[in-house]
């Protein structure tokens, strides 16, 4: 608590007046402080155990500004002391939001867009380093990027077995009898009901992204993964960046990269999970 009081500080010239530990992951430590100037988010970790994570989320945070979603502003980040920081601007969360106006800044977030999928630094997905070199081809992306790699470092914790892995690879191969192809949008990247806050006003707010370019269908597979989300965001949507028909019966495939991030994150807890969608595709 004292190393995180000197950062405090040192990037705000102020002592804390109340530093309280927010809900978080097993990953960073979260702070929400307060001095005699202004209120933070304050998020550590140590610098050896995940590096330049907290300036790669800084520039995911950057790129998801360019949308119309309110996007914490960052104040400053560094190390001090063996710990990263990152010191983010406080918004106050309230209990509701408006899906209607989450639907409309969604749309907008998926028509920025590149000429490859992926992005031009790696990053995170949870404690996981995410590789995001890029392609121009979605199909040979999302297998060799996203699917195969995770398969393989569940694997390697003997959380698969050989004949799953070879019936995942035999779906990479199929991929594009399941997927329609897509312009490489800007995508969220971890967008579960968690990393979404509203403001007072209920205007939706992302925090945590995973940025890349991809698949736009990827967000909304995983928002339906982890939680609900009103039909009226998804109506709103399609009605600025309309998805083709047949989303609710293709979403699996998208589900099966975080169902295999969390397999390797948390154990076998979610390995009927990824056996499930691995059947249905097989």
């Amino acid at each position: 608590m004292k190393s995180i009081s000197e950062i405090i500080q040192y990037e705000t010239g102020y002592k804390p007046q109340v530093l309280k530990r927010l809900n978080g992951g097993d990953i960073n430590q979260v702070y929400h402080c307060i001095t005699k100037k202004n209120q933070f988010v304050v998020k550590v970790n140590y610098s050896e155990k995940y590096p330049k994570m907290f300036e790669k989320e800084k520039k995911g945070l950057e790129l998801l500004n360019k949308s119309s979603f309110i996007i914490p502003n960052v104040f400053s980040s560094g190390s001090l002391k063996q710990l990263d920081y990152l010191i983010l601007e406080y918004i106050k969360p309230s209990k509701s939001i408006n899906w209607k106006i989450f639907g409309e800044n969604l749309a907008s977030l998926h028509q920025i867009t590149s000429q490859e999928f992926g992005l031009d630094y790696d990053n995170y997905i949870g404690s996981i380093e995410q590789i995001n070199s890029c392609d121009k081809n979605w199909f040979d992306f999302y297998a060799n990027k996203r699917l195969i790699l995770l398969m393989k470092l569940a694997r390697n914790k003997n959380l698969l077995t050989n004949k799953d892995c070879n019936e995942i690879e035999r779906i990479c191969n199929s991929l594009k009898d399941i997927i329609p192809n897509s312009i490489p949008s800007l995508i969220h990247g971890d967008l579960w009901p968690g990393n979404i806050i509203g403001t007072e006003n209920g205007v939706p707010v992302l925090i945590d992204p995973a940025v890349y370019y991809g698949h736009p269908e990827m967000d909304w597979a995983m928002l339906d993964l982890f939680g609900n989300f009103p039909k009226i965001s998804f109506d709103t949507y399609n009605e600025i960046n309309p998805l083709e028909i047949g989303f609710q019966n293709r979403k699996y495939i998208f589900q099966l990269y975080p169902l295999l991030v969390h397999l390797v994150l948390f154990g076998s807890g979610y390995y009927s999970a990824v056996i499930r969608i691995v059947k249905k595709y097989s």
